[in-house]
């Protein structure tokens, strides 16, 4: 349990205000157990007021406050903030990163301190509907492990996987994941708009279907090859649809963004 535990959020952006909202709402900590660390002011002000949480702008101090500190700080911030923050964890306390592409020898290393959680959420995260996968170090105990996985479900669902290389694969599915689907619906809105509809009713059909269709696939356990046959009729508007979207090459430029986002988890870990 998370009862009476501190917590530290360093860099308390989308993700880590995330964190802090899911803790709240699920009453799984009180606000004073929170500390958030930002540089600027208007920020921690905007934080405090809105959840009630303690404020530094001491990242040294947040680090030594928390019993598990949480990480949510840019990448290209990371190598600076964890040379400054070398020595202040107890044997005990637990480093829990949502911060893109770093392996947790990133964070042993530079801290000296081996209890690491790696984690990759997702936007849906701020509504409490993300998917995050996240991995541990080989010292992370059990009570741990618990912490951590009580920390990260409050975003949505949580997988632990137990090889970190399934991290950066990962980023490139389900960290990534929100912006292709965005972009589709984008897509499919702007045509709608083309043959007519006006841009409400466009969005609207837009996410609608695309909530449905998604909702449906959950529910339904069926593979996605199996819903679509279902819904294409032959020579029908739907198979002429599909058409065009395998000749214009949607699963190879899919897959190969996929790849993409890949390569660049990878490269930021280096």
């Amino acid at each position: 349990m998370l009862h009476d535990l501190p917590i530290s959020v360093i860099g308390p952006g989308a993700m880590g205000e995330a964190i802090v909202g899911g803790l709240l709402r699920q009453q799984l900590v009180a606000p004073d157990q929170i500390l958030v660390s930002h540089p600027r002011e208007e920020r921690r002000r905007q934080l405090a007021a809105r959840y009630g949480v303690q404020t530094s702008h001491d990242n040294v101090a947040a680090a030594l406050w928390g019993r598990v500190v949480i990480f949510a700080v840019k990448p290209q911030q990371l190598t600076r903030l964890l040379d400054s923050l070398r020595g202040t964890m107890r044997e005990d306390d637990l480093v829990i990163s949502v911060v893109a592409g770093m392996p947790i020898a990133r964070f042993v290393q530079a801290l000296d301190h081996g209890a690491v959680v790696r984690s990759m959420p997702n936007t849906p995260a701020i509504i409490g509907e993300g998917m995050t996968v996240w991995t541990a170090a080989p010292v992370v105990n059990a009570q741990q492990r618990d912490w951590a996985q009580q920390v990260l479900g409050t975003l949505g669902r949580e997988l632990y996987v137990d090889s970190e290389g399934y991290l950066d694969m990962s980023t490139a599915i389900n960290g990534t994941g929100p912006a292709y689907v965005f972009l589709m619906m984008e897509a499919m809105i702007d045509a709608g708009v083309h043959l007519g509809l006006s841009r409400r009713i466009a969005e609207e059909l837009v996410v609608q279907t695309m909530l449905g269709s998604v909702r449906y696939a959950q529910q339904s356990g069926a593979h996605p090859a199996q819903l679509r046959n279902a819904v294409t009729s032959p020579g029908g508007t739907t198979a002429a649809a599909l058409s065009e979207l395998e000749r214009g090459g949607m699963r190879t430029v899919l897959a190969d963004a996929i790849w993409a986002a890949y390569r660049r988890s990878t490269e930021l870990g280096k």
